[in-house]
């Protein structure tokens, strides 16, 4: 009788094949946000060409925010569908095509003659990352146990901080030396070559005891307060950083400096990329370790990593608005550190809390979630309120007063974080037990002598 009940505890094996696997997804994150921060370096030059006399349209500002906006509508929109799909049909199939569309479609920008049809290729840049979303990270999940999860999706999710550093570094010197539609092109060969890859790679096995999709599992999710909290606080959080990574070089160059040129935005871009690589990298490995290490030990660890983090977070931000540079750098790279705490443990907890037969689906609707009400809206809003405050005295507005936005939502997702600690035991054993009972309906005769 000891044997059978030492079994639960005994570590799942990985998935052969994980390592390679995860190097896989892991490149073609990197390159997901290497082409969304790309745009932000390039904003300013943009803005200049279709934009020449800012003060003939009062909401130019706004106008650029909805860039922001047109990729996050759709890719917001469609991740629900591709969930839905990738909780059906073979996943590698779904990442590889919308991989090579969001390349294609990124080359596509940089071809842009009109606004308007940069709103268009930005769409589209959307729709390929929809396809790559919500799929990936439930393929790591199902290739290694619960007890490593949060290690490996910090792994995965460290293209955050690497990719945006890197699009804003690659997307400041591109547009200095070679203008800004060159960096939209650079892209794309990467980019298509890493989707062909993925049409060779094999699927896992969805997770102990996945079972067929149903409707009423879904529903479940309104149910589960785990799963709420953690949505609602990451809509905060990703509202916050949407915000302040869009408008960043902007603020720092154009409103602290009062230098538009290109020289200044390339080097703050560089700065500004170098800081997120360095803190974002640090943080995202950090969140992952400590919430795995602390999970045995402190009830709802992953909350508590994530909450305490912005909660830290909150006054870096703010005193970076008024500390003079360049020691208000080091209060930034503070405050993205603390920011970026929460990677690995927010999306750790997503897989966590969901079966596996409905955890595509369950990543789908969070990525609808914190993009309709976080990173669709907060560029257009921040530039909208800075169009607000724009006068003779203040031709480029008041930023500060825009960016306070960023930090009150800041504040707003840790305390949301922190709310969720005390179900996520209850949440995770709940979705353990519904796979193990799933697990021993499909296939009874695994434990004859249970």
């Amino acid at each position: 009788m000891s044997q059978p009940t030492a079994l639960p505890a005994t570590p799942r094996p990985s998935f052969p094949g994980a390592g390679r696997a995860l190097t896989l997804l892991l490149a073609i994150n990197l390159f997901n946000y290497i082409d969304r921060y790309i745009l932000a370096a390039a904003e300013p030059e943009i803005s200049k060409e279709f934009f020449p006399n800012p003060s003939d349209s009062s909401i130019a500002d706004a106008k650029m925010g909805l860039l922001a906006t047109a990729f996050m509508v759709s890719y917001m929109v469609l991740s629900p569908a591709f969930g839905l799909l990738a909780d059906k049909t073979r996943r590698w199939i779904i990442i590889g095509a919308g991989v090579v569309v969001w390349s294609l479609a990124s080359g596509a920008s940089g071809l842009a003659t009109t606004f308007m049809i940069l709103f268009l290729t930005r769409i589209l840049v959307g729709v390929g990352e929809a396809a790559y979303g919500p799929v990936a990270p439930t393929i790591i999940a199902d290739m290694y146990p619960i007890e490593k999860r949060g290690r490996k999706l910090a792994w995965f999710y460290l293209a955050l901080p690497v990719g945006s550093a890197i699009g804003y570094g690659l997307g400041g010197i591109m547009t200095k030396h070679f203008g800004w539609r060159s960096a939209f092109y650079s892209v794309v060969i990467p980019g298509i070559l890493l989707g062909l890859l993925s049409f060779v790679m094999k699927d896992p096995p969805r997770g102990a005891g996945a079972k067929k999709f149903k409707w009423s599992d879904l529903a479940k999710l309104r149910r589960n307060p785990s799963y709420i909290l953690n949505t609602l606080g990451m809509t905060a959080m990703t509202f916050a950083v949407g915000g302040m990574s869009f408008w960043m070089p902007r603020y720092v160059a154009r409103f602290r400096f009062d230098d538009p040129s290109k020289e200044r935005l390339a080097a703050v871009s560089l700065t500004f990329g170098a800081i997120t690589a360095v803190a974002g990298l640090l943080a995202t490995l950090s969140g992952g370790l400590l919430g795995d290490y602390l999970r045995p030990r402190l009830k709802g660890a992953y909350f508590i990593v994530s909450g305490a983090g912005m909660l830290i977070a909150f006054p870096l931000f703010v005193a970076t608005l008024y500390v003079p540079f360049p020691a208000a750098w080091f209060l930034m790279a503070g405050a993205i550190f603390f920011i970026f705490l929460n990677t690995g443990p927010s999306n750790t907890i997503t897989a966590n809390v969901t079966a596996p037969g409905i955890r595509a689906s369950a990543y789908a609707f969070t990525i609808f979630t914190i993009h309709v009400l976080g990173d669709a809206i907060s560029p257009p809003i921040i530039g909208f309120i800075t169009d607000l405050t724009r006068s003779e005295a203040r031709p480029n507005g008041n930023m500060n007063t825009s960016f306070m936005v960023v930090g009150i939502m800041i504040l707003v997702s840790g305390i949301l974080w922190m709310l969720g600690a005390r179900f996520l035991a209850r949440d995770e054993a709940k979705a353990e037990a519904e796979s193990s009972d799933s697990q021993a309906t499909n296939r009874p005769s695994d434990n004859p002598t249970s």
